[in-house]
């Protein structure tokens, strides 16, 4: 009776932990979200995508002169979704005028007390629901496709293309990505040694103050890396979310997608 009651002692006390992060992504939230965003969207269309096996939303709004063989993943920063206001509605909803349909997808998420060391798990998630959202954009004719992250989803984004992730990908636009140094996952400049891709590295000149602090690190990663079609740009009087800015915004990241685009000798949109 002594070992089942120790067992007992043992599930008695895991029971009184706190749930830890490694549980994955909060999907009731991602719920909340995804019924918020379906019935108040105004541009673009809600898609249905899976990773892994488990669903999650994306929101693909065709270039306006209709299939132009171009896409842009859009990946939102920490906690929010897909259609936040800042940075990524502008982007989803406007480079689409320009040529360049875009899919915004829901990047794994945690409770809004999470602390960011407890997305450290998320990270792995991230990867597959890129991949996802590539294979989405391919079969709408898309073959040129970049991805854009924001914040911890340019993070996210920076840690699935140092893997594997850079086949199939054209290109990689981060906004406001700082330099995370809780895990080497998590750091964007251990990442950035080994993208060879196009890298656009565009932060605001009253950014937060790790984005600002470290993009004298985030080149020197990218010399390090031998990436010669990797470009820093800060952008005078943006803060982190591009707040006032958002056409400037736009414009940044559309004239650095014409300059990829003839880079590769593809017709631009």
């Amino acid at each position: 009776m002594k070992p089942i009651y120790n067992i007992l002692i043992i599930i008695v006390i895991l029971s009184a932990l706190p749930r830890s992060a490694s549980a994955g992504s909060d999907l009731a939230k991602e719920k909340r979200w995804s019924e918020q965003i379906v019935d108040s969207l105004l541009t673009g269309e809600s898609v249905q995508l899976e990773a892994a096996g488990t669903p999650f939303l994306g929101i693909y709004t065709e270039a306006s002169q209709g299939k132009t063989g171009y896409g842009v993943i859009l990946a939102h920063g920490i906690g929010v979704h897909p259609d936040w206001p800042e940075v990524i509605h502008p982007l989803r909803s406007m480079l689409p005028e320009h040529g360049w349909s875009t899919l915004s997808i829901q990047m794994p998420v945690l409770p809004n007390d999470a602390e960011l060391k407890d997305y450290l798990p998320l990270f792995d998630e991230a990867g597959p629901r890129i991949e996802s959202a590539l294979q989405f954009l391919r079969q709408q004719g898309n073959q040129t496709v970049v991805v854009l992250g924001h914040s911890l989803g340019a993070a996210m984004a920076a840690s699935y293309l140092a893997g594997d992730g850079q086949r199939g990908i054209r290109g990689f636009i981060a906004v406001g990505m700082g330099v995370i140094q809780l895990d080497d996952k998590m750091n964007s400049a251990l990442a950035l040694e080994k993208i060879r891709i196009p890298v656009f590295d565009l932060y605001g000149s009253r950014d937060l103050a790790d984005v600002r602090s470290s993009a004298t690190r985030r080149k020197t990663a990218a010399q390090k890396s031998g990436n010669r079609s990797y470009r820093q740009l800060e952008i005078e009087g943006a803060d982190h979310f591009f707040m006032g800015m958002e056409d400037e915004l736009v414009r940044r990241v559309y004239g650095w997608l014409v300059a990829l685009s003839r880079t590769n000798k593809e017709k631009t949109p």
